[in-house]
C-alpha cells in the first residue's frame, strides 16, 4: 500500500515476489489461473478484488494510472462510498478483460462501460483488497448503467466449501435462494440515496448460465486483447516516424493516441505478451465453454 491510509494518495499495488517489481493487476495478471508446476490453465480465472464485502468504501482498478493500482473512488474531492451501506458480495474484476464502447452487444444493443470486467463473488469468505483468488464462472447479469453495458459475473472462490455444490447460475437459485434477488436489488438500488434513479437491466432482468457467461468473458478478453494490440501498434508506428524525422532531420510527426477515455495501456513491451496470453487464454476459454455445454 502506498500513501496514507484513507486519503485520496492510498493506492494498492501489485508487486511480483520473484523479480521484486511492480505489477499490472489489470495487464499484467493471466486471465486463467496456471499451475506452477505444468504451467497449463487449472480451469479457474484469476479474481482481483477491490471491495471486500461487508465494507462500503469505493475501491476500483485506476485504469487511467500507469501499472494500474486500485484506489478509492472520488467525486468533487470527496472519497466515495457507498451511501446505501456495506455491499453484500465481495466485488472485483476479471484481468485483461476489457468492456468495449464500440462493441455494441446484439443481446443488449448498448456499447461497454470502459472499464474491465465486473465480478462478483458470492462465497463465504471476505476477500480483501488487491488479493487475487481463483474463481468458478457461475452465471452472469446485464446491468444498463446510463446507456452502457454494465456486466456483472458471478462466481464463487474455487475454494469456498459451496463451490463443489455450484455449477451454474441454476444451483446458486436453487441451494441459496434469495442470493441472487439480493444481489440484483442491491446493483438496482444503491445510486438512489445519491438522488439517482434505480438502476435498469437488460435480458429481462435475468441471470444467464454460465455458458453465456464464459461467451462474456471471451469477448471481453478479445476486447483487451484489440485494446493493447492498437496501442502497441501505434506506439510501433510513432517510433518508425521519430526515427525516420530523426535521419531526414525533421520534426517528429505528433503522437496519435488510439486509447479509449484516457486508459493507461502498455505500449510496445505488451505486444508479444498479448499474443501468446490470447493463445492460451482462448484455448482455456474454448476448454471451459465446452465442458459448461456438457454439464
Amino acid at each position: 500500500v502506498h500513501g496514507e491510509v484513507d486519503t485520496m494518495d492510498t493506492r494498492f499495488y501489485a508487486k511480483d515476489v520473484i523479480e521484486s517489481e511492480h505489477r499490472s493487476l489489470w495487464h499484467d495478471l493471466p486471465l486463467f489461473e496456471v499451475d506452477p508446476e505444468t504451467m497449463k490453465p487449472t480451469g479457474a480465472i484469476n479474481f482481483v478484488c477491490e471491495i471486500p464485502k461487508w465494507t462500503r468504501k469505493k475501491f476500483e482498478l485506476a485504469t487511467a494510472e500507469p501499472l494500474n493500482p486500485i484506489k478509492q473512488d472520488e467525486k468533487k474531492g470527496q472519497l466515495r462510498t457507498f451511501k446505501k451501506g456495506d455491499i453484500y458480495f465481495n466485488y472485483g474484476c476479471f484481468p485483461r478483460t476489457w468492456e468495449d464502447p464500440d462493441f455494441v452487444h446484439p443481446d443488449v444493443q448498448v456499447g461497454g462501460d470502459n472499464d474491465p470486467l465486473d465480478v462478483c463473488e458470492i462465497g463465504l469468505r471476505q476477500i480483501n483488497t488487491g488479493k487475487v483468488r481463483p474463481v468458478k464462472v457461475l452465471g452472469v447479469l446485464c446491468m444498463v448503467d446510463e446507456g452502457e453495458a454494465d456486466w456483472k459475473i458471478v462466481a464463487i472462490d474455487r475454494e469456498d466449501p459451496w463451490a463443489e455444490l455450484l455449477h451454474d447460475i441454476d444451483d446458486v437459485q436453487k441451494l441459496l435462494p434469495g442470493t441472487l434477488d439480493t444481489l440484483r436489488e442491491w446493483f438496482r438500488t444503491y445510486k438512489i440515496p445519491d438522488g439517482k434513479p434505480p438502476n435498469t437491466f437488460a435480458l429481462g432482468e435475468r441471470f444467464m448460465d454460465r455458458a453465456y457467461a464464459l461467451s462474456v468473458v471471451h469477448e471481453t478478453h478479445r476486447a483487451w486483447a484489440r485494446l493493447v494490440r492498437g496501442n502497441a501498434e501505434d506506439a510501433l508506428e510513432q517510433e518508425e516516424a521519430k526515427s525516420k524525422a530523426a535521419q531526414e532531420n525533421k520534426a517528429a510527426p505528433a503522437r496519435k493516441f488510439t486509447m479509449k477515455r484516457n486508459l493507461s495501456v502498455p505500449a510496445l513491451d505488451a505486444l508479444k505478451q498479448v499474443e501468446t496470453s490470447m493463445v492460451s487464454d482462448d484455448q482455456a476459454l474454448a476448454n471451459a465453454l465446452e465442458k459448461a455445454k456438457i454439464d
